[in-house]
């Protein structure tokens, strides 16, 4: 069985896709920060025959990384390496004049520098895997200039160029940024608590990262939207 890594795999995109992995015969290491909700996830998916291992902690420890690599290891291998877990920045965010630096800091060290540190720790088993991918959680943030999103956007735009770089140093792999697109999750409530317009529930979106893994076209950015048109 192919196995993935999926971080902040607890709710919202990283459950749906561990999911719809699961149910394709995927075996499992999931993360997340909060226990009880990974607990949930993890009891739930399961159900569908596959292997799931939850290991609770923050990317951003380095320890923490290494036993998500090693439950992986034990599994068979990393076949697939999912960097979703994010951080804002600033709940609810705003504008860069207010913005705390020390949440900057979170958001780079969250969305770039332990999306990197735990490539590094999976490389060699991902390189080993024949069909090695790497998958990054974008935004559209990263390339749009919209107001309040300034440090969460740079943290995203940092991520994409990370991802960027890995596909052309590493040509056996697949290396994709994707842009999910507008979502119905916690993370967007935290962001922007007085927007309450309708959005597609992750699942509709899982579609899209369903078909990169099927298809396996060149390592480079794309947005679930486009992918998911005319389907």
């Amino acid at each position: 069985m192919p196995v993935a890594i999926i971080t902040g795999a607890s709710k919202g995109l990283g459950r749906a896709l561990a999911e719809a992995l699961a149910g394709r015969g995927w075996d499992l290491v999931l993360d997340a920060r909060g226990g009880a909700a990974l607990a949930r996830a993890a009891g739930a998916i399961a159900v569908h025959g596959t292997r799931v291992e939850a290991r609770t902690g923050d990317v951003t420890d380095a320890g923490h990384r290494a036993d998500l690599v090693a439950a992986a290891r034990a599994l068979g291998g990393v076949d697939l390496l999912v960097s979703n877990a994010s951080a804002l920045g600033a709940e609810p965010l705003v504008r860069l004049a207010e913005l705390p630096l020390d949440g900057l800091r979170r958001a780079l060290e969250v969305n770039a520098v332990a999306a990197l540190g735990l490539v590094q720790e999976a490389l060699p088993l991902l390189r080993a895997s024949g069909a090695g991918t790497v998958i990054a959680v974008s935004s559209d943030a990263a390339a749009e200039p919209y107001g309040t999103w300034g440090g969460y956007g740079a943290s995203k735009a940092a991520l994409d160029q990370l991802a960027a770089v890995l596909g052309e140093e590493e040509p056996e792999l697949r290396v994709w940024a994707v842009d999910p697109g507008d979502m119905a999750t916690d993370l967007y409530a935290a962001a922007v608590p007085d927007d309450d317009g309708p959005r597609p529930a992750p699942a509709r979106v899982v579609p899209a990262f369903l078909w990169l893994l099927e298809k396996r076209p060149a390592s480079g950015r794309y947005d679930a939207p486009s992918l998911l048109e005319g389907r």
